[in-house]
């Protein structure tokens, strides 16, 4: 995979957002993010997702800078707060407006659900009805950007080729919210540009979005990343693993140590079981030197047991 960007350096990234404690579901995108990025020589960066203020849990961000040193994840550089950085994604808003990309949309949710023509991979798909201008009387209340009919593709590092049609998988997606927030895919498109993100390693749940940000990247003239998704950790009742099951506080050196390891199984490395006595610095370092995308399981989530 590194052979791909042979001509640019890897920069990598991990990106929680600050709405509780890091739990093991993270901390398997933290690991395998670290290690592809460290793996080729790279730098890894840390980026606080907090633009949706009334889900931040105060504190939180420093428990999960605090986990990761628990854990020998040592980022580069200064940590990026997205709530730090609205004026970036307004002028990079003013840009799409400029290039005719993107439009008021007056609908609310209750009308984009009763009027779409089906079921998209987030919800009912947005059939256009603001597209050409709005009609009288209506007032603008989300900003939304044009899709194209074609397909839009690119290639996963376990997964591989993918595609996806926007048109009829979402439609004409939203940038900036009815309430003044500006959305996830594109705060993720403008930072990861701005950082010279090169590699994106993270959970499957987004894997369904990567498509919305590669055209993104496409609309603002930005490079874009080679994506990897990871699969999904998933409780014994079939649940996604959330900060609801727990979080993991900042570990004593052997907890740390035996969860790596129980990470790196997760992900299919299969760590020697000698390594298991072995330190945080030295877990990490077989799993810079080993890990390996062919041996990530093709599937989209997994079971793990939690933490005791």
């Amino acid at each position: 995979m590194t052979d791909k960007f042979a001509s640019r350096a890897v920069v990598g990234r991990f990106a929680p957002s600050p709405t509780g404690p890091l739990h093991i579901g993270s901390l398997v995108t933290a690991v395998g993010s670290y290690c592809l990025a460290r793996q080729a020589g790279g730098r890894w960066l840390l980026r606080i997702e907090d633009l949706d203020r009334p889900r931040v849990v105060p504190g939180a961000d420093a428990v999960i800078l605090s986990t990761l040193d628990g854990f020998g994840l040592h980022w580069d550089g200064e940590v990026l707060y997205q709530s730090r950085r609205s004026a970036r994604y307004e002028e990079a808003l003013e840009t799409l407006r400029r290039r005719g990309l993107v439009f008021d949309c007056a609908c609310s949710r209750k009308e984009v659900l009763a009027s779409a023509p089906h079921a998209g991979e987030e919800g009912p798909v947005y059939p256009g009805t603001c597209r050409h201008g709005l009609a009288e009387g209506r007032r603008p209340r989300a900003l939304r950007v044009r899709v194209p009919e074609e397909m839009v593709c690119f290639s996963d590092g376990v997964f591989g080729p993918v595609q996806q049609c926007l048109a009829s998988a979402v439609g004409d997606f939203v940038l900036r919210r009815a309430d003044g927030l500006f959305a996830y895919q594109l705060a993720v498109v403008v930072d990861d540009a701005d950082s010279g993100v090169t590699q994106v390693v993270r959970g499957t749940d987004l894997l369904g979005s990567t498509a919305r940000q590669v055209y993104l990247h496409s609309c603002l003239g930005t490079s874009v990343p080679q994506y990897v998704h990871l699969p999904l950790a998933l409780s014994a009742a079939g649940e996604k693993i959330s900060k609801r099951h727990g979080g993991l506080a900042c570990p004593a050196p052997s907890q740390a140590a035996a969860t790596l390891c129980r990470v790196f199984d997760f992900l299919g490395q299969q760590p020697a079981a000698e390594l298991r006595d072995g330190t945080v610095e030295e877990i990490l370092a077989w799993g810079v030197a080993n890990f390996s995308c062919e041996r990530v399981p093709r599937q989209a989530s997994v079971f793990v047991d939690l933490p005791g």
